[in-house]
């Protein structure tokens, strides 16, 4: 499973895949480009084209690597010269498309690969009773105001109260029970009541972005 159920987490998720592919297919053609103007031609290094999306400074690094690429054809013998600035060209390029991509990958792949894993397990645990008991058990493990949240969608546990005269004012120390909170969760799950299950391991899939 590579994408959310829900529409507005499966829609980051394409735009961030897409700025993915942007960035490489981006730094592929910088790459082509420099190759093409580090590789040693008839055309001198100070009279070829400007590489676009480059800055003054890059443009004029490359600049230099071409003129050394230049001298090395001018000052080797003829079989090795043309070999070696070739060389030099395929190793710049390759060093100006892999630098950049592998920074981007080492920040999205880890993070893609990791909501593919979650999502795959949580939605093998929730098909078994056992297994949405564990969900629920992590959906406890997240942050109070979020277990505040998955609370307030419980209903509220029916109590009896003493019969009151209407016409006396009721009594502030009386003991009523408070409504569904985060420690009504904790109870529920440790008596495995099954609406307190239910909600969390429904919280659970909700906060990965999958159906419930």
């Amino acid at each position: 499973m590579w994408y959310a159920h829900n529409p507005g987490r499966r829609a980051c998720q394409l735009l961030g895949d897409g700025a993915a592919l942007l960035w490489t297919a981006l730094w592929a053609a910088v790459a082509l480009a420099v190759h093409r103007l580090v590789l040693p031609a008839s055309q001198p290094a100070s009279h070829r084209p400007r590489i676009p999306l480059l800055g003054s400074s890059v443009d004029g690094a490359l600049r230099g690597v071409a003129h050394a690429g230049d001298r090395i054809v001018s000052a080797a013998p003829a079989p090795q010269g043309p070999a070696a600035a070739q060389a030099l060209a395929v190793l710049g390029a390759v060093a100006l498309f892999v630098i950049p991509v592998s920074l981007m990958l080492t920040v999205w792949l880890p993070r893609r690969v990791r909501w593919t894993r979650q999502a795959a397990a949580a939605q093998e645990l929730a098909g078994t009773e056992d297994g949405r008991e564990l969900l629920a058990l992590r959906a406890l493990l997240r942050p109070l105001d979020e277990l505040a949240a998955t609370a307030e969608l419980l209903p509220a546990a029916p109590h009896e109260t003493p019969d009151l005269d209407p016409d006396l004012d009721p009594d502030p120390d009386l003991d009523i029970p408070p409504g569904p909170g985060p420690g009504s969760l904790a109870k529920g799950w440790r008596e495995a009541d099954p609406v307190v299950l239910d909600a969390l391991a429904d919280a659970e899939l909700q906060r990965l972005g999958l159906r419930t």
